[in-house]
This record gives C-alpha cells, structure tokens and sequence, in this order.
C-alpha cells in the first residue's frame, strides 16, 4: 500500500526533532541498559562487578530523567495522527502499547533505584553515592531487583512487538508511519 500521506517528508507528518531524538537515545540506552543488567547478574559476585553495578545505577537514573522529559515532551506535543486508511484496533493498539511502554520506561528505573537505595551500597551517581533516605535492608532489595528483572522482561517482550510493528508499517503497508520517526 502506498502512504496515505500526502507527502511523507512533510514536517507535519513527522515527530518533532527533540522527539525522534529522545526516542532514539532512549532506544539505545534501554537496549544498552538491559544487556548490561543480564551481564552483570552473570558477573553479580566476581571481583570488579560492583564497577558494573555502579555504571548501570547511574546511567538508569540518566534514563529515568530522560523518560521523564520525552514524558512531558509527548504531552505537551501531540503526534500527527495516524494515516486514514489504518484500523481502528491498530489505531487502539498503538496507543495502549505506547502508553505501556512510556509506564514500564518510568517504573524500570524507579523500581531499580528502590532497590538500589535498599541494597547496601546504595544509589551511585557516576561515582558519588546519593544521600541515603532508607536503612539498607537486603530482603527489601531483593524484592525490588525481582520485580526490576520482571519489568525488564516485559519491556523487552513489548519493544520486540514495537520494533515488528515498526518493520511492518515499513515494510508490508508502506504508510509512512515508520518514517515519522526516523530521522
């Protein structure tokens, strides 16, 4: 099918810029993120591993403040709508999933900043510990690390679906909508 835009390179049809950057860079961090947190459980108790630790507690705050601002971003700044010809269950679809993925991209690091603040080291900005709000109380931070794990299970499991989504619309339907977010 051929794009029921007009003309797909039209701004108007396009994320804005801060937008398509934010998306990107969170792109490459989550990924990045996730395959550190699966390296560093296979490396949890090896001399050196708390320098892994360290790195993937700050850059998840990083995250955390990077999903906060594409957060407001989004609100502040509708997307062009969807091309008239897609299905109203896409349509639906589409929404629920990006809503989710915006939820799981805020509750990954909150949950993991939780449980960082439990653990006994504590939370870590690029080297300088942050102030300690709670007692250190390993059970709790298990917990916390447990559900952190779960969520980044879900998250992978809903970005997958999101990258095929993305493929198809490029791909099979050929509607313009990949492009919206491209570059």
């Amino acid at each position: 099918m051929k794009s029921d835009y007009p003309d797909e390179k039209n701004p108007s049809n396009r994320y804005t810029a801060p937008a398509r950057l934010l998306h990107w860079t969170l792109a490459i961090l989550l990924i990045g993120m996730v395959g550190l947190g699966w390296y560093m459980m296979s490396i949890e108790d090896a001399p050196g591993s708390d320098w892994y630790f360290n790195l993937h507690k700050s850059v998840g705050l990083l995250v955390l403040l990077l999903v906060l601002l594409r957060a407001v971003w989004r609100l502040l700044h509708q997307p062009a709508p969807l091309p008239l010809a897609t299905p109203p269950w896409q349509i639906i679809a589409s929404t629920v999933s990006h809503w989710v993925l915006y939820a799981l991209m805020l509750a990954l690091p909150l949950i993991g900043a939780i449980g960082a603040a439990f653990s006994k080291s504590g939370l870590i900005f690029f080297g300088t510990p942050l102030p300690r709000l709670v007692a250190p109380d390993h059970d709790v931070a298990e917990l916390f690390f447990s559900m952190h794990s779960f969520a980044a299970w879900i998250l992978v499991i809903l970005v997958s679906l999101h990258v095929l989504a993305a493929l198809k619309h490029l791909l099979i339907d050929r509607d313009g909508v990949f492009q919206r977010m491209w570059f």
